[in-house]
Order: structure tokens, then sequence, then C-alpha cells
């Protein structure tokens, strides 16, 4: 069974986990529910919205291995389009000072029953276009034509789905002081720009790779 290699692997592990801690729609959410209702609300939260990730991301995957094994210079472009995306979430997080930089301003409303958490956490994965357009953006570049394409992305979409949880569970237990680090205008900057760092560079590699 081929798998992705060690060395693309150390570049999509922290890339990934950069995406998804950066606060956003979901992030926001779990802490919020953290705060104000505890880890069994996040944990029920956190079954639909990982679902609506899966979904999400499955959805990308199967697009960009269609584009892959028909048309191999439109998926060199995605490649070199993920590349440069990245490079340009890198300078949009760097500019954006002490604000959020990938937070949607949305109203969070907090649902009480199991069915409602779930529905919430799965819409609001589903229905945050930056989510689309990570996956679509950020798959290609990671990609190797010469291996087993299902193999990859079933690695990948593991991956995915863990690192989404461990952020989740990160801002849902963290409730009140992460809350009130991330309020912190000079914390978020620090945040935004390691983050902002880490994905510019990996962006510049994948390029030249």
């Amino acid at each position: 069974m081929e798998l992705p290699s060690v060395t693309v692997l150390s570049l999509f592990i922290p890339t990934f986990f950069m995406v998804s801690i950066t606060p956003g729609m979901c992030m926001t959410l779990a802490m919020t529910l953290g705060m104000r209702f505890g880890l069994r609300s996040v944990a029920w939260m956190m079954i639909g919205e990982l679902s609506g990730v899966g979904l999400v991301a499955t959805l990308s995957a199967i697009g960009v291995a269609a584009i892959l094994l028909t048309t191999p210079s439109l998926f060199l472009a995605l490649k070199v389009g993920g590349g440069l995306y990245l490079i340009y979430l890198g300078i949009q997080m760097w500019q954006a000072k002490g604000k959020m930089a990938l937070t949607d301003d949305a109203s969070l409303q907090a649902s009480f029953t199991r069915r409602q958490l779930i529905v919430q956490g799965f819409i609001t994965a589903v229905a945050n276009p930056k989510g689309w357009a990570f996956f679509v953006a950020l798959l290609p570049p990671f990609l190797d034509p010469d291996k087993n394409l299902t193999n990859q992305l079933v690695v990948f979409l593991a991956m995915i789905l863990s690192l989404e949880a461990l952020c989740l569970l990160i801002y849902g237990t963290g409730g009140k002081s992460l809350g009130r680090f991330l309020s912190e205008a000079h914390h978020q900057r620090t945040l935004n720009r390691c983050s902002g760092s880490l994905l510019a560079g990996v962006g510049i590699w994948l390029m030249l790779s």
C-alpha cells in the first residue's frame, strides 16, 4: 500500500493543523458551547461538524481525483494555485493584525438538544464557503500522481478529521481561558503571524517542488 512520503506528511500535518486551529466559524462555535454548556455539548456538536467536514473533504477529493486522472495539466495548475493560495493566506494572516483573520461574523446561537447540536455542527461545516475553498485548493499540492491516489486520499482525509477533532477539543475545553487569550489583540496577532509564516513557507515549498 503506497502512502504519502514522510516529507509530504511532515508538511501536511502542521499545515492543516494551523488552518484548523486558526479561529473560524466552527472553532468559535466549539469555544462558545464549551464556555456556556461544557464539553458534552461540544462533543455532540463535533459529531455533526466532523460529518460535515468529512463530506466537504470527500466531495472535494473526488473532484480533485477526477481532474488528476483526466486532465493532468489542469491538476498541475491546481497544484500551483494551491501553493499561491497558501501564500495568500499567509499574507492575509500577517495583515490581520489583532483580528481573527479567518473568522466570519456570524451569530452563533447555542442549541440545547443533542439533535440540534449535531445539526448545528453539520450546517456550520457545510455552509462555510471557506471550508470548500481550503480543501479544493490545498489537497492538490500534496498529492503525488505517481502513487495510488485512493490510498493517499484516505490517509489525508483521516488526518484532516483527526486534526479537526483535536482543534475542536482544544477550543471546547479551553473555554473561558482560551476566549480571554484570543480576546487580546497581541495574542491573536502572534497566532496569525505564526500561522501565516508556516502557510506561506509551505506554499513556496510546494510551488518549487
